[in-house]
Parts: C-alpha cells; sequence; structure tokens
C-alpha cells in the first residue's frame, strides 16, 4: 500500500472575541511571542500591501528553528494564507491556511489548517513533522484563545516596561557582553549556574539559575535570536512560578558621538492562580505586577552596569 506522502491535516477552537480581533491578532506578527508558546521572535522581510514575507523562529519539539514564510491576508474573508519559504529539515515543504469564521453569539470558530511533506519524503521525517504541527496547533490555539480573551477581560495581567543606560562605549562590546552568556557566572553576581548551547550560530537555547535579594533561586530557560552587534530577543520556555509568559530583548544603539543607548525590555503576564502561594495571601494583581517588576529590573539594570563597564573599559 502506498503511503500519500503529502500531509493534509487542521484543528480548530472557538475563541470568545469577535472574528476582527482574532483576525488582527494573528495579522499582527509582531506580537506572535506573546500569543503563540513556540514563537520566539518574528520579523518582516518585506511588505507589499497584504502581501508579506516573514522570518519566524520558534520552537518545534522542543527544538530552535528558524524559516522564512511568505503570506496573503485577505481583510473580507479574514483568511491568511501562508507557505514557508525556507523550510528547516525535516520539513521540506509547509503551507497552511489561517480562517476565523464569525459565529451567531459573537464568539470565531478559528481553523488552522496544515500542508506539508518531509525531505525525501522520509516517514521518520514525517512522523516528526505530524508530532510537531499536531503539538504547535494545539498549542497555539490553545494560547491563542486564551491570549484574546484575555486582553479583553484581563488586559491588567500583562505588563512591559523597558531599562536604559548610557554608555561611553560601543555597541559591538555591550552586545559582546549580553551574546557571551555562558561568562556570565564570572561576570555577573546573581548568576549561580549557567549553560548556553547554541548549534545554530545566532540561535541559543540559555539555562540559569538565577539569585534574587532574599537569596533564594530560580531557574529559567530561554531561547535567544542574536542579531551581531545590534539586538538580542528571546523568550522563556521555562519560568518563574509567577509568571505565565516573559518575552524581551536586549537593544544597543550607538550615535555618531560614540555613545551607546543600551536597553532591556520586557513583557510578562502574570499568573494569577500563583500570586497567593509566592506573594502571600493579602497580595493581589498590583503587588506581582511591582514584585516582577523589581526583580526583573534589577536583575536587567545589574547586567546593563556590568556590560557598560566591560565597554566603557575597552574604549
Amino acid at each position: 500500500m502506498t503511503v500519500n506522502p503529502v500531509r493534509e491535516v487542521e484543528h480548530e477552537i472557538t475563541v470568545r472575541a469577535a472574528a476582527s480581533d482574532v483576525f488582527r491578532l494573528i495579522a499582527e506578527v509582531e506580537n506572535w511571542p506573546n500569543v503563540f508558546p513556540p514563537s520566539v521572535y518574528v520579523d518582516h522581510v518585506e511588505r507589499t500591501g497584504d502581501r508579506e514575507r516573514i522570518r519566524i523562529w520558534a520552537t518545534a519539539n522542543g527544538e530552535a528553528k528558524s524559516w522564512t514564510s511568505r503570506r496573503e491576508l485577505d481583510r473580507t474573508a479574514l483568511r491568511i494564507t501562508f507557505a514557508q519559504e525556507v523550510s528547516s529539515p525535516p520539513v521540506s515543504m509547509m503551507s497552511g491556511t489561517w480562517i476565523a469564521e464569525p459565529l451567531d453569539d459573537g464568539s470565531t470558530r478559528l481553523r488552522l489548517l496544515h500542508t506539508y511533506r518531509a525531505v525525501d519524503d522520509d516517514p521518520a521525517g514525517l512522523e516528526w513533522i505530524d508530532k510537531a504541527v499536531d503539538r504547535n496547533s494545539r498549542s497555539e490555539l490553545a494560547s491563542l484563545k486564551a491570549s484574546i480573551e484575555s486582553i479583553t477581560e484581563h488586559a491588567e495581567l500583562t505588563h512591559s516596561f523597558v531599562d536604559s543606560v548610557l554608555v561611553d562605549g560601543a555597541a559591538a562590546d555591550m552586545y559582546d557582553f549580553v551574546n557571551e552568556a555562558h561568562l556570565w557566572t564570572e561576570r555577573l553576581p546573581h548568576v549561580a549556574a549557567v549553560k548556553l548551547t547554541e548549534d545554530t550560530p545566532g540561535l541559543q537555547v540559555l539555562r540559569m539559575d538565577t539569585l534574587t535579594k532574599d537569596g533564594s533561586s530560580h531557574t529559567t530557560e530561554s531561547v535567544r535570536v542574536c542579531f551581531p552587534r545590534h539586538k538580542i530577543a528571546y523568550k522563556q520556555t521555562t519560568l518563574p512560578a509567577l509568571m505565565s509568559l516573559h518575552t524581551g530583548y536586549w537593544l544597543f544603539e550607538e550615535g555618531a558621538d560614540g555613545v551607546t543607548t543600551a536597553s532591556s525590555q520586557h513583557t510578562v503576564r502574570i499568573n494569577e492562580a500563583n500570586i497567593a502561594k509566592i506573594l502571600g495571601p493579602a497580595a493581589g494583581v498590583d503587588e506581582a505586577r511591582a514584585f516582577i517588576r523589581e526583580v526583573l529590573g534589577t536583575n536587567s539594570r545589574a547586567t546593563l552596569d556590568q556590560a557598560k563597564r566591560y565597554a566603557e573599559a575597552r574604549r
């Protein structure tokens, strides 16, 4: 019996939001890391009207991957078709469609269709893709549902902030300090242990134990996308209990005068169910926001300050 090497699969979910809002959030790819668990970073390569090329960095079956896709937006039909332009093995071809269908009660039936094929039609490769597509599709749809409904009903749970320093030094040196995270136990007092892997240049997995002011520690793991001498974007895949989402970036901008503005940006979503367990029964969302802002901000500023000393010493 001959097995068809091309797979066509469909997943769907009902979202308690208007179809136009669902479509908009999917169309705005810069928000994907905050919406879809596998997405780490997404950037536009080019755009012409409703046609665009995007570069996506994401995890699949626990591995960090990157690919380029073409998309076409149909704003009237609320459909977005996509096709991977450059796929990562074992994928040789991947395309699909997002369809947002309005329901009578004001909610949306969101359908996600995929068509794909494995390199050399390898059965093991096809099985790997089957698992990745099924896992990611279910995760993406569930997260998209939760994100849109949270935005509508609990916007206060999401919090973004930035810390910056001015550096009399090169952006390249600031970048190198943050990029060389395998040296952080030597360079940063709040990092107790670190493991950095980079199987694909510019695509890192960073696992570390971080100390807090009270002497306790927590373990996090992040996927980082590195743009040499300019930016490092990341998404935590292993999170502290108080957060259900943590994305961010390090940005290094050097002026004509040689002064660099170095920034650390965070976007977090509070895990409301764990507030009382972590901060006590009297704490609420405001206390959780303040606590997270202080902890993350303190560590970011410490890293920026140490990087500043490093860069300025190299002038």
